[in-house]
C-alpha cells in the first residue's frame, strides 16, 4: 500500500528498493482532449500531467503516454491498441463510457490492465472483464448517493422541502439519469414528492419555456442534471422570471461547478449544490496533488478541476502502487496486484480504494459540494467538510 505523503522521505531514503524494479511502469492515459468532451478531458489531463511528480515523491516511477481519443470511440480503440503495441503496460481512461468499453475489449485481448478513471455505465463491471477495474461510481451509485445526501442535508440543516421538480437534458446522459431517478426515488425515503420531470434540449438558445413550467409548479427544490452550458441558461432564466426555490441541487452531474458556470454567472453561481464524490481537502495526498497542480497549471484552479483531475490521478496511483508491489509489468501478475489494491491515503472522498470480484470500488463516498465564493466547497459529510451548508439559498437580488 502506498505510504502517505508524510512518509515519503522514508520511502526515498531506501533507493535500493526503488532501483530493484526493472523500470518505470509505462501507462497509456487515454482521454478526450479534443472534440465534444474536450473540456473535461483536458481537466483529466491536467491531473495526469502532475502525477509522475507526486508519485515520485511517494517513491514510485511511472512513464505516461498521453493519448487523445478525440471524443471518438473508434479512435479511442485504435489509439489504445497502438499505445499497447508501442509498449504501454497499463491503460488508464477513458472518461467516456463508450470509449472505455471499446478499450476494455482491447485490453482483455492483450492482457493489459485497464483502470477506469471515469465511466459510469454498469456494463463496464458487469460483462466479466478480467483486466479491468473501475475506481468510479456507476450510474445507479451516482443517483442513489445523490438522493441520500439530500436527506442528510435536510437532517443537518433542518430545512424542509415540500415539493420538488427534476429537470434534465434529453440527451443520453440526461435520460439515463431520469431512468435512475424514476427507479430509485420512490425508495429513497425523501419527505417530498417530485411533481414533474421536465426534459429540455441542451442545444436550445434558452430555457425560458421550461422555467415557466417549473415556476408554475412552484417547487421548493429543483433537482437538475445538466452540463455547464445548459446550467447557465437554467439559472439565467430563473433570475429573469424571478423564480427562487429554496435550493437547486444536482444529485450527481457536472455543470453547476464548472469554471464556465462561474465565469458566466458571477455571484449568481453561488450556493447551488452538487452531490458527487469530491477531493478530500483534509487528505495529505490531496494536498500534495493540489500543490503540484497549482505549480504546473497556474491558469487553472485545482478546486474546480479536482473531480476530473483527482480521479485520473488516483487511477494512475493505483497502477503505480500495483507495480511497486508486483515488482513486474507482466500483465497477469500486474493485474493480480491491481485487484489486491488497498490504498487508505488517497484523493477522493471515501474509504480505502479496494475492488470487489467484479473490479468495482464500492468505497467511494459522495459529498455535498456547495458553491461558495465561486469555489466548489465540501459541506457534508462532516468527515470531509470544510464549511457548513447554507440553506435556503439567498435571493438573487443583492448578491455580490
Amino acid at each position: 500500500m502506498l505510504a502517505g505523503v508524510a512518509a515519503a522521505g522514508a520511502v526515498l531514503a531506501a533507493p535500493a528498493v526503488v532501483r530493484a524494479q526493472a523500470k518505470a511502469l509505462k501507462i497509456a492515459v487515454v482521454l478526450p482532449r479534443s472534440g465534444l468532451f474536450a473540456a473535461a478531458g483536458q481537466a483529466c489531463h491536467r491531473g495526469a500531467v502532475v502525477a509522475p511528480k507526486v508519485l515520485a515523491d511517494l517513491g514510485v516511477a511511472v512513464e505516461l503516454m498521453h493519448v487523445d481519443s478525440e471524443s471518438n470511440v473508434d479512435i479511442a480503440r485504435t489509439q489504445a491498441e497502438r499505445a499497447i503495441s508501442e509498449g504501454a503496460q497499463c491503460v488508464v481512461g477513458a472518461f467516456e463510457s463508450g470509449a472505455t468499453l471499446a478499450i476494455a475489449q482491447i485490453c482483455e485481448q492483450r492482457k493489459v490492465p485497464l483502470i477506469v478513471n471515469i465511466g459510469s455505465v454498469p456494463q463496464l463491471t458487469e460483462q466479466g472483464y478480467t483486466y479491468l477495474v473501475r475506481n468510479f461510481h456507476t450510474n445507479v451509485m451516482v443517483v442513489s448517493s445523490g438522493l441520500k445526501l439530500i436527506k442528510d442535508l435536510i437532517d443537518a440543516t433542518g430545512i424542509q422541502f415540500k415539493t420538488a421538480v427534476f429537470v434534465h437534458a434529453n440527451d443520453t446522459f440526461g435520460t439515463a439519469q431520469r431512468a435512475a431517478m424514476d427507479r430509485l426515488f420512490p425508495a429513497a425515503g425523501l419527505p417530498f414528492p417530485i411533481l414533474e420531470s421536465i426534459a429540455y434540449d441542451p442545444k436550445a438558445q434558452d430555457l425560458a419555456v421550461e422555467v415557466t413550467k417549473i415556476r408554475a409548479l412552484a417547487p421548493e427544490l429543483v433537482m437538475s442534471t445538466t452540463r455547464s452550458s445548459d446550467a447557465i441558461k437554467l439559472i439565467r432564466d430563473m433570475v429573469r422570471q424571478r423564480f427562487e426555490p429554496k435550493a437547486i441541487i444536482s444529485p450527481g452531474s457536472p455543470g453547476l461547478y464548472d469554471e464556465e458556470f462561474y465565469q458566466a454567472l458571477g455571484p449568481l453561481a453561488d450556493f447551488h449544490i452538487t452531490n458527487l464524490p469530491w477531493a478530500n481537502a483534509k487528505s495529505s495526498v490531496t494536498q500534495a496533488l493540489a500543490a503540484a497542480f497549482k505549480s504546473a497549471h497556474p491558469s487553472n484552479r485545482f478546486e474546480v478541476d479536482c473531480f476530473n483531475a483527482g480521479f485520473t490521478f488516483e487511477a494512475i496511483m493505483i497502477a503505480a502502487d500495483a507495480f511497486k508491489r508486483a515488482g513486474t509489468s507482466d500483465g497477469p501478475t500486474l493485474m493480480k496486484a491491481v485487484k489486491a489494491t488497498d490504498i487508505a491515503d488517497h484523493v477522493m472522498t471515501g474509504g480505502p480504494i479496494r475492488f470487489d470480484e467484479k473490479g468495482q470500488n464500492n468505497n467511494i463516498q459522495a459529498a455535498v459540494v456547495q458553491n461558495r465564493g465561486r469555489t466548489p466547497t465540501v459541506v457534508l459529510p462532516a468527515a470531509f467538510a470544510v464549511a457548513a451548508p447554507v440553506l435556503p439559498m439567498p435571493p438573487w437580488q443583492g448578491r455580490s
